[in-house]
């Protein structure tokens, strides 16, 4: 039997007007999930994103909210059509949409741990001014070799995603990413590029969050998951609520483990995944690890069209 997985985005294409297409075909989810937002958050969220300006999304606490509540919005749409996932999973962020995707987080909830993640991340960069690179063209081994010999010369840097053969993702103190970039370089790499992201997500510099946000997880409700999921930090399903507690804690500190996630997933059956977000992050990684797999990204209403027809084709048309 061919499974559908629906998979959500965390550090994504920020940019203003990134959920128009689908407000445009749905205006109904402006009020259920944007001003929601707005009234949880005290944040224009809504403008934000419909008008910008675009500087806003340099900020975590704006970027990773309005990321979180587009990917919600591209579920909803998908529900409201009739297609359902089999199985879901989250790269990073994303992790809290398919918590919510799969029931055990309800989307207040979680849209709150999104912003107190990304307020935490702020105010450990402002201590420890951090960053992160992607490289591509070196093997996940030689990069965390040379993330080890930075780390060893005073200048730390850490793994911080696997996104597939070539293509990983480093993070750290701010001199220690600029060594890993010049390393990774010179040991071959293709091309190395800084992310335009508020600080060094997914590294032991976060280490001094934890305690805070572990006791935000604990003052949250949690459910046993409705719908399988498979968490990027152990690329292992989600078993209970419990688990789904400790998957948040951990992806503080430990690296996005995608591509055994990916891998995870065509092992339970998963030959269908359909990208629920702003626009495609992860599509190119899931293409090269499992290239006989229809994939679909639903951040346009023409995706969210093809989407509909790959995964049920007697929904109702867009």
């Amino acid at each position: 039997m061919t499974r559908t997985a629906f998979v959500f985005s965390g550090l994504g294409p920020y940019r203003v007007g990134m959920a128009e297409s689908l407000l445009a075909h749905r205006p109904g989810l402006a009020a259920t999930y944007f001003r929601a937002a707005d009234d949880l958050l005290g944040i224009p969220l809504t403008r934000l994103c419909r008008e910008g300006p675009a500087h806003h999304f340099a900020d975590p606490a704006v970027a990773h909210p309005a990321a979180f509540v587009t990917g919600l919005a591209a579920l909803e749409v998908l529900r409201a059509e009739g297609v359902r996932p089999d199985i879901v999973a989250g790269h990073g962020l994303g992790e809290y949409t398919a918590l919510v995707a799969a029931g055990v987080l309800e989307w207040p909830d979680a849209l709150v741990l999104v912003r107190l993640h990304a307020e935490l991340v702020a105010t450990a960069g402002d201590r420890v001014p951090g960053a992160m690179a992607a490289v591509e063209g070196l093997d996940a081994a030689t990069v965390a070799q040379l993330c080890a010999e930075s780390t060893a010369a005073g200048r730390l840097v850490e793994l911080a995603c696997e996104n597939g053969p070539g293509h990983t993702v480093v993070s750290g103190k701010t001199a220690g990413v600029d060594r890993l970039a010049r390393a990774a370089e010179a040991a071959g790499a293709t091309r190395t590029a800084r992310l335009p992201v508020g600080g060094p997500f997914h590294s032991s510099l976060l280490g001094t969050c934890v305690a805070e946000f572990t006791e935000a997880l604990v003052e949250t409700e949690f459910h046993d998951p409705k719908v399988p999921v498979v968490s990027s930090v152990t690329a292992r399903p989600v078993t209970s609520a419990g688990r789904a507690v400790v998957a948040l804690r951990d992806q503080l500190t430990a690296p996005v483990r995608w591509t055994d996630t990916v891998r995870r997933l065509l092992a339970l059956g998963t030959r269908r995944f359909v990208e629920a977000g702003p626009g495609p992050v992860l599509d190119g990684s899931i293409r090269r690890l499992a290239p006989g797999a229809d994939v679909q990204v639903t951040g346009t209403v023409p995706g969210l069209r093809l989407a509909l027809e790959a995964a049920a084709p007697a929904a109702i048309p867009v």
